[in-house]
């Protein structure tokens, strides 16, 4: 008999751990219980896998230069005190630490830009070197320094302007702040720079990228305007072909013992149910690759409830672990959300149906789909048990969320138009006693005065304070951002 009870202290499992472990086909029962006892390792992190597509794969081209007077400071800011010549020499490197650490071919600037001139042969070689963004570093607030980063502004290319305290006034800041296609950071913290350096690798990464669909019975290709992001449209049958071609290998094995032995309670999910769940992903994996795909989404539901294929939601979960962003329902703005938290942030999102609870003005994001490695790829993951789908068929794995998380909500809306939203984790929301999706989490929004008004649908949940972040990224490349209240 099943039990549905994953909140209480005592086992959930439909049988014992130790009879659930051993009845899994292809290893001894005394080393499966050694493993249920010492935790399984966790699965392999994003850089231990074979990268799928050209998304992952993509490099970008970046220029840095760096802008002073050829004269000693003296007197004017940033004054006689500041040894620009140390700084040159710290930013160099730190800036080439940045590209080797985040993947970026950058070139920085031979010697340093001392007049307008040679400004304009530095904008200049930009475009005729199709640089996918530019990265000017002003060690001075005098003479040429501002119009020369107003100058790389006006390529349009993207311009990341790094300006040191003791070079910048807010007078000269302000043209160029809220300026599109540029960002300015006046401050001391270089970790502000990489950022910016991840977003030109971010949008590159959304460029070369392709996302494979599986709906429908044709065949097609496209291209999401504005993002670039590259579309493979293959019948849905094509998964349930595959399913049915799988038999159950080692790597089928190996995967449903390493859930099972990592999972904190097993509350539905039987051995068999397992193994079924370990397939979809083999097949998910095959798709990408022969593909040439970074993403994923289906319409999982009509052939699950039709029973052709076990809901794929084990599969998703694994594959957004691994960095591969996997979206539900064949809904492909919320994949590219998914993928864009990736490059930019290196986690994965939570997609989710949003529910009100109005007793707390909160907001219940529930769905049957969500990683594990919510930290980040290189942290350790969550907790989890496993369930069924909320149709009581096949596998979900339930992570358990950290109360008193910040979290960010980002969605999306179209090509050029993105939802984007604060919050704090407040409870888990358990099933029973709550019906619905089995992930089922409550989030107080910052700012939101009425949670029955929340706009839009499968919007993105992810760990850490990134709101700002992602306002920097659409202004940097021509999304509007839509802001909730």
């Amino acid at each position: 008999m099943k039990k549905h009870d994953e909140k209480g202290s005592s086992t959930s499992a439909a049988i014992g751990r130790r009879e659930f472990l051993a009845s899994l086909p292809g290893i001894p029962l005394g080393i499966e219980i050694a493993m249920s006892q010492a935790g399984a390792a966790p699965s392999a992190a994003p850089d231990k896998l074979p990268s799928p597509g050209p998304g992952h794969k993509a490099v970008p081209k970046m220029k840095a230069a760096f802008v002073r007077r050829k004269e000693d400071y003296g007197f004017w800011w940033p004054g006689a005190g500041y040894d620009g010549v140390a700084a040159h020499k710290n930013y160099t490197e730190q800036i080439r630490k940045a590209a080797t650490d985040i993947g970026i071919d950058m070139e920085i600037q031979g010697p340093v830009i001392y007049n307008m001139a040679q400004a304009a042969q530095f904008a200049s070689s930009l475009k005729e070197q199709n640089c996918d963004g530019a990265l000017v570093v002003l060690l001075d607030r005098q003479q040429h320094a501002w119009p020369t980063a107003a100058k790389v502004a006006e390529t349009g290319i993207p311009t990341v302007i790094f300006a040191p305290i003791g070079t910048a006034f807010t007078t000269n800041v302000k043209p160029l702040a809220r300026k599109p296609g540029v960002f300015v950071i006046s401050s001391l913290d270089f970790d502000a720079v990489k950022y910016g350096m991840k977003m030109i690798k971010a949008a590159k990464q959304m460029r070369e990228s392709r996302v494979v669909i599986l709906r429908g019975k044709q065949e097609k290709e496209g291209v999401v305007e504005n993002l670039g992001t590259k579309l493979t449209t293959l019948p849905v049958q094509t998964f349930v072909r595959l399913y049915r071609d799988t038999g159950v290998t080692d790597a089928v094995k190996d995967i449903a013992r390493d859930y099972s032995s990592r999972a904190k309670k097993i509350v539905e999910p039987s051995p068999q149910d397992m193994l079924e769940a370990a397939k979809t992903y083999v097949v998910s994996r095959r798709i990408l690759k022969e593909h040439n795909g970074d993403a994923i989404t289906m319409d999982c539901l009509g052939p699950s409830s039709r029973r052709e294929i076990p809901v794929p939601c084990l599969a998703w979960s694994k594959l957004n672990d691994e960095g591969i962003s996997a979206g539900c329902e064949a809904d492909l703005y919320p994949t590219l959300t998914l993928m864009l938290v990736r490059y930019l942030f290196d986690r994965p999102g939570f997609q989710q149906d949003p529910v009100p609870e109005t007793v707390l003005n909160a907001l219940i994001g529930s769905h049957c789909v969500c990683a594990t490695r919510l930290d980040g790829f290189s942290k350790a993951p969550a907790p989890f048990n496993l369930r069924s789908h909320h149709s009581d068929l096949g596998v979900t794995v339930r992570p358990i969320w950290r109360k008193g998380q910040r979290i960010t909500i980002a969605r999306l809306m179209g090509p050029d138009t993105m939802l984007i939203c604060s919050g704090t984790v407040l409870h888990n929301v358990w099933s029973p006693p709550a019906g619905g999706c089995r992930t089922a989490v409550a989030f107080k929004l910052d700012g939101v005065s009425d949670m029955t008004q929340f706009p839009g649908f499968h919007q993105i949940f992810f760990y850490g304070e990134h709101a700002r972040d992602l306002r920097d990224y659409c202004q940097m490349f021509g999304i509007q951002p839509i802001e909730v209240s």
